[in-house]
This record gives C-alpha cells, sequence and structure tokens, in this order.
C-alpha cells in the first residue's frame, strides 16, 4: 500500500513505507515536546505516537499551573498516510522539517484548545542508541533526536488563557521511534519474571549562550548502562542555526555523577546537583533548584486509562484533571515527573527540566522496594 512519503527516497527495505522493517508489536514513532517559562510558572507537554503494527495513533497536551495540571487525550484507527499528523481536533504541523512545528488543537467538549508555535534554538542531535531486553526479547530498542528551542502562542483550559512569549519560554523537541513496551500487556508464552527496574534521569537545560543535556539509565546498584552528555551553542535567530551539524557542538562521554535530596516519602528531587564528565578529564558540575512538578501521566506514560497505543476505539476524545497536592506521589502511576528547574553552573544560570522515574530498588539513595518513599539518612 502506498502513501505520500513513497514519493521521497527514504526507503530502508523494499516495502512501502506503511509497512515497518519489524513486525514487533511495540515498535512506535513518536513526538514529544515540552514548554515552560523560566520561572516556573507554567510547564506543557505534548505528544503524538503512529504504532505502526497496532494501528492505533494517540496524542496528549499536558498543563501544569497554579497547583493543578490539565490533559487532554485523543486517540484514533491510525490512517493509511502515516504523514497524516492529526487525531481529531489534534493537529500537529511540520512547518519546517528539523526547523519550525505548529501544534493547534481546535475547538472540542474538553475545553482545552491550543495553537503553539515551536521556534528551534539549536541544531538536532542524536542521542546514543537506547537498547536493553528481558531474558527472551528485546524490551527496548530506540533512537532519540533532540532540539531546542522556544515557544510562542496560547492555551486555552478551564476557562483560562495562558499566553506564551517567546522571550519568556524553553522548550524541547524530542523524536524517538523503535522497540518500546506499548499498548496492552501481552501475556503469552510462558510466563516472565514481572520484576522490573527503571532508573531514569534526563536534564536539558537552556544557558545564556549555550544549552546542554545529561540523561541517564542505572540499574539498582547504581550501575550507569547508559549516558548521553551534548553542549550545543544556541542562536538567538533560526536563520543563524548552521544547518544540521555545528562545529562549535560537543558529545561527551563518561559517567553522569549525581547528588540528589528527595523530598521525604517521595522519589522526586527537592535539590542537587549533575556532572557531567568527558573521558579527557572534562567536567561540568550544575546544580538545580526544583520549581514545578509535571507528571507525565499527563502525556500517557503509566496512564492507567490513556496508556500508550492502547485501543480506544475508532475515535476518543478526553481530558483529565488533577491537583498536584492530592495525588499520591508513591502510586505508580505517580512515579514519573518532569520538574521545572533552574540551574546553576559557576557564574551562569540556565532553566530547564529535570525528568525522573525510579521505579524499584535504589541503592544510591536507599530506596528498598519498589514504592517506598526517601528517608532521611
Amino acid at each position: 500500500m502506498l502513501s505520500k512519503l513513497d514519493d521521497y527516497p527514504v526507503h530502508q527495505t523494499p516495502e512501502p513505507l506503511i509497512h515497518t522493517a519489524s513486525s514487533d508489536r511495540n515498535t512506535y514513532d513518536r513526538f514529544w515536546y515540552n514548554g515552560h517559562d523560566k520561572e516556573g510558572q507554567y510547564y506543557f507537554g505534548i505528544a503524538l505516537c503512529r504504532y505502526p503494527n497496532l494501528g492505533i495513533t494517540d496524542c496528549s497536551l499536558s498543563l501544569v499551573t497554579e497547583g493543578k495540571q490539565y490533559a487532554f487525550h485523543a486517540s484514533r484507527r491510525s490512517s493509511n498516510e502515516p504523514s497524516d499528523l492529526t487525531v481529531g481536533p489534534f493537529q500537529l504541523q511540520i512547518l519546517e522539517p528539523m526547523g519550525k512545528h505548529r501544534l493547534v488543537i481546535d475547538d472540542n467538549d474538553t475545553g482545552i484548545r491550543c495553537d503553539l508555535l515551536f521556534t528551534p534554538t539549536t541544531i538536532p542531535f542524536q542521542e546514543q542508541r537506547q537498547t536493553t531486553r528481558n531474558a527472551r526479547h528485546i524490551v527496548m530498542d530506540a533512537t532519540r533526536l533532540d532540539q531546542f528551542g522556544q515557544w510562542e502562542g496560547a492555551i486555552h483550559f478551564d476557562g483560562k488563557r495562558l499566553d506564551i512569549d517567546a522571550r519568556n519560554s524553553c522548550g524541547l523537541k524530542d523524536r524517538s521511534w523503535g522497540i518500546r513496551p506499548v499498548g496492552e500487556p501481552y501475556t503469552g508464552g510462558a510466563p516472565l519474571d514481572p520484576r522490573r527496574v527503571m532508573h531514569f534521569m534526563w536534564l536539558p537545560l537552556h544557558w545564556s549562550n549555550q544549552c546542554t543535556l545529561a540523561g541517564m539509565f542505572e540499574y539498582e546498584d547504581g550501575y550507569q548502562w547508559h549516558s548521553d552528555q551534548v553542549i550545543l551553542p544556541a542562536y538567538n535567530k533560526p536563520d543563524l542555526i548552521p544547518g544540521m551539524t555545528d562545529s562549535g557542538s560537543q558529545h561527551w562521554q563518561g559517567i553522569v555523577n549525581h547528588r540528589l535530596q528527595f523530598e521525604p516519602g517521595t522519589r522526586f528531587a527537592k535539590s542537587g546537583s549533575l556532572t557531567m564528565n568527558n573521558l579527557h578529564g572534562e567536567s561540568m558540575e550544575i546544580s538545580v533548584e526544583p520549581l514545578l512538578r509535571h507528571h507525565m501521566k499527563g502525556l500517557g506514560y503509566q496512564n492507567p486509562e490513556w496508556g500508550h497505543g492502547r485501543w480506544q476505539g475508532e475515535l476518543k476524545v478526553g481530558a483529565e484533571f488533577w491537583k498536584l497536592d492530592e495525588l499520591d506521589p508513591l502510586a505508580f502511576e505517580n512515579l514519573h515527573v518532569q520538574q521545572v528547574v533552574k540551574a546553576r553552573c559557576g557564574n551562569d544560570i540556565g532553566y530547564g527540566v529535570l525528568e525522573q522515574f525510579h521505579m524499584g530498588p535504589y541503592e544510591p539513595y536507599g530506596f528498598t522496594g519498589y514504592f517506598d518513599g526517601y528517608k532521611e539518612r
């Protein structure tokens, strides 16, 4: 079956592009964005994903402001046209590849709508491939690209309007694809060990004239099996971005050290520092001060109803609402968060997010079970 994309010289197999190279049910192709102001007054996240072997496309917009979180969700049967990036009232428009993107949510019954424009301030860059498996098969095998930028536009919610000013906004575009657990859990075959441990931290930051990203996965004993460390020049006009590569960019290789202090009874940081390290001996120590917390279930992650790749019918649109101080911080669906942070490195001040997902025992910080909170030592 042909699609519009087949008119471009981008094929990797003899098949038309609508047919994926892998028949793995967990194949996915996701757009993901975040945006926030520098003072931590608001945070929003955006997600749209196509699951080609499940025949589903879903999306979300999640907003935190004034102690409350609002989430818009939509899901539908995937179109036979992979370039169709609409789900009901939700429209993602790629105005310029690796350039400006626009998100529009038209009027709908949820009361949440928006018109937002993302403009990049750096080149895009590729993270290290992320691969892990269980006793029998691949669990995750994914490629991710990131691109820093800024936002402008407005979000309407709960009868209110939030204006997004490009002069005070920070943001990131995150594109990933490959294999990750999606859809309903697979229960076929001999039972596997259900024990899963996940410790993930991710710190993209905007500084005065550059952007940095440090990310890592660790086992329960603190062994760091994956890390990413990137330093990129930032530009105040998109026309100044030097295409797809930048001679001023740096990709470091080494361990990312971290010292976090957690809110007692939670797995959320209240302060801390992370140190980027190069194999050549260079280092960059960054302290972070969390300002605002966003729960990733608003974008489908671990969401009991709107989880990624779940069949909701031919088209379903819905919304959710939470008061942050009423959420159980140790419930499984609430563990995965992004916190807007103010950062410092020497005399420079930066703004960004600290993403954390700590599930299971974690020796470095004294977690012994799956859902125990931090205890002062």
